[in-house]
């Protein structure tokens, strides 16, 4: 156990952080600690040792000489890993059959919390009895090291199946199909898998599938959730948004539902339905934005299986199929051409899709609506001249164009960056427009340039909100000549004195600095998510 009751000393603190870091399944560098602490070379190579001892690795996690003996089984090769455990194919020398060995990868160094959370997979796995569900054989301990056995599904993955090459449309309906009621059956017995993904999806000999890997799985029906809340638990191109969101206590059969239609989307189309560059905006992907319709990245999809996609899919778990079987049962309406249960989507519901999938494109063009119709009110009234209605209503049309276009880039991945900075530039550039035909620094619409900074900040790059602070400070400054060298004249009906403008100036910078600091802090933290296993 971590050395924490130990004397405040500088040295038994470095090991306590070493063993922590083992006993997480992760290996800290050797050699940066000996670099500033030489005098704990044997204390960690005694540490190295145990853990050897306790896994089939050497000190570079790499796998031990195999074949091996481990108990009533022979270690044959080693089929993958993850944060908390390592999974091996071996051989049952007792019936001489061929197994699947899950082990803990810290070995005797796992952590109380490690073990329990192993435990509690053996224990949901081994409840459940399905033809789609890979079968847990045996459970124990081996001179101090946890596992399980289970049943080899000798093939590849689904993800595998993905990287291979296109999947028929037909097929990937059966694959679902299956798996959907193999996750029902799940439920029925109070397991929710919390991380369906591809890659826990093996397909034997005969391609069919069996679910696996019950590592984040919650069995509600127990009267403690040990997951807290906030802790987001899951792969985030696969996840739910209300685990995206770290609320665990929303998480339940509902939430399966979601990855089997990012499952289904993949399996469709190729891609996940949410794929960012990082673990951050893929959640945020999860949380806030819509996927692409499934029939624009494959034609050959029909409108009834993208439609259950989609369902699957929705944002709220309400809107979603009502368990895994009613989708499994669509599915298989789909397979036999008959009715199917899910409806295509009235006006309305498209349109209010249109603004989840395009959210900067529809903020603006709602943002300019509402603009224009004030405007096109006081127009009427004869508040404004004819000539500042036309000149304004020239800049609206040409920022919904631009908006247009600039979303239209933001779509390419290869674009999205430099046309999130020229649709910044556009927006700065279209309000100084604005503000010049009218009033300028002593119009309300000054109040534009703090919320074009708050919302690059939506964008989460540090550099394109700095880019927008200093855009808008350069945009209130060229006003602010505006106000005392080209047009005096609107110093008669407003304050004259320049700290108002200081102020003013001084206030963006802030909104600017506060946002970065923000954007900065939540990136920092996607980067520490991003290297968790």
């Amino acid at each position: 156990m971590p050395m924490s009751d130990a004397p405040n000393d500088p040295s038994l603190r470095v090991l306590d952080d070493y063993l922590a870091e083992l006993q997480a399944g992760r290996r800290p560098s050797r050699t940066a600690i000996l670099e500033r602490h030489p005098e704990l070379a044997s204390a960690l190579d005694c540490l190295d040792a145990l853990e050897r001892l306790a896994s089939p690795y050497d000190a570079d996690q790499q796998p031990a000489d195999l074949p091996r003996d481990f108990g009533p089984y022979e270690l044959v090769r080693e089929l993958g890993r993850g944060g908390m455990g390592v999974v091996y194919e071996a051989r049952q020398k007792g019936l001489d059959r061929s197994v699947a060995i899950k082990m803990i990868l810290a070995g005797h160094l796992a952590s109380p919390e490690l073990v329990r959370r192993f435990q509690a997979e053996a224990r949901a796995a081994a409840r459940l009895r399905h033809s789609h569900i890979v079968a847990i054989h045996d459970v124990g301990q081996w001179n101090g090291q946890d596992y399980f056995a289970m049943e080899y599904v000798d093939g590849p993955s689904l993800a595998e199946r993905i990287a291979a090459g296109p999947v028929d449309p037909s097929q990937a309906v059966r694959w679902v199909a299956a798996v959907a009621r193999a996750v029902e059956h799940l439920h029925q017995h109070g397991v929710v898998h919390r991380d369906l993904k591809p890659s826990n999806i093996l397909l034997d000999a005969n391609e069919q599938p069996f679910v696996t890997d019950f590592g984040l799985a919650k069995i509600f029906a127990e009267q403690e959730d040990r997951t807290a809340t906030g802790v987001i638990a899951g792969t985030p191109s696969y996840m739910s948004p209300e685990q995206a969101a770290g609320r665990p206590a929303e998480v339940g059969p509902a939430s399966d539902v979601f990855s089997l239609g990012a499952i289904l989307y993949e399996l469709l189309t190729g891609t996940p339905p949410f794929h960012a560059e990082s673990p951050l905006d893929t959640l945020l992907e999860v949380l806030r934005d819509d996927p692409l319709w499934p029939r624009s990245l494959n034609p050959r999809i029909s409108r009834g299986l993208e439609r259950i996609c989609l369902k699957c899919l929705a944002k709220s778990p309400g809107d979603r199929y009502a368990s895994a079987q009613a989708l499994a049962d669509d599915l298989d309406r789909f397979i036999r051409g008959e009715p199917l249960a899910v409806r295509p989507p009235t006006p309305i519901q498209r349109f209010w899709n249109w603004t989840r999938r395009q959210p900067a494109l529809a903020s603006r063009w709602g943002a300019l609506a509402l603009f224009y119709a004030i405007e096109l009110v006081n127009y009427c009234n004869g508040t404004v001249s004819p000539t500042f209605h036309v000149e304004v209503s020239i800049v609206a049309v040409f920022w919904v164009l631009a908006s247009f276009v600039c979303q239209q880039f933001l779509e390419n991945r290869k674009w999205s960056l430099p046309a999130c900075y020229v649709w910044g530039t556009l927006d700065s550039l279209a309000l100084l427009a604005v503000l010049r035909i009218g009033d300028g620094a002593a119009s309300s619409l000054v109040v534009g340039y703090s919320l074009l900074i708050v919302a690059s900040g939506l964008w989460f790059y540090v550099r394109f909100v700095w880019f927008m602070t200093s855009l808008s400070l350069l945009s209130y400054g060229l006003l602010v000549v505006d106000f005392y060298c080209w047009r005096p004249e609107l110093q008669n009906w407003m304050y004259r004195g320049f700290d108002r403008h200081v102020i003013f100036a001084a206030s963006l910078a802030l909104t600017g600095a506060m946002v970065a600091s923000l954007v900065r802090r939540v990136r920092m933290l996607s980067a520490f998510y991003g290297r968790q296993p």
